[in-house]
């Protein structure tokens, strides 16, 4: 997979609905679903007890995920990163949300994904 030759609609097409979905699972969570798009070398990262202790502290200090804007789609061949300004319900200013986004065995999955 080149991730070169995919337009930016189908990168995002696979990347969007990744991205709400950590994110939604972030807000409840939920650890199945919030780690269902992820590499095994982020299953290994993003345990149990590291998305609880994450969550509740973004959340007491930021509240939830508000809207989300794309910024900029970066193809490399392997690999896509998406970014977001990203907005929450407590804090002010703008944020960034970011995914790297990979093909491994005929599936796509998120290698990296952070929000700061």
């Amino acid at each position: 997979m080149n991730f070169e030759k995919l337009s930016v609609k189908e990168i995002l097409d696979i990347a969007n609905p990744m991205m709400d979905n950590l994110m939604s699972a972030s807000t409840e969570i939920d650890h199945e679903r919030h780690t269902r798009d992820f590499t095994a070398r982020m299953k290994r990262i993003v345990t149990k007890d590291h998305l609880q202790n994450v969550c509740e502290d973004y959340q007491a200090e930021k509240g939830f995920f508000g809207e989300r804007k794309l910024v900029a789609v970066f193809r490399r061949p392997d690999s896509a990163a998406i970014v977001w300004k990203q907005s929450f319900t407590k804090a002010k200013g703008e944020f960034v949300a970011e995914m790297v986004l990979v093909h491994q065995n005929g599936s796509f999955f998120c290698d990296h994904a952070m929000v700061f």
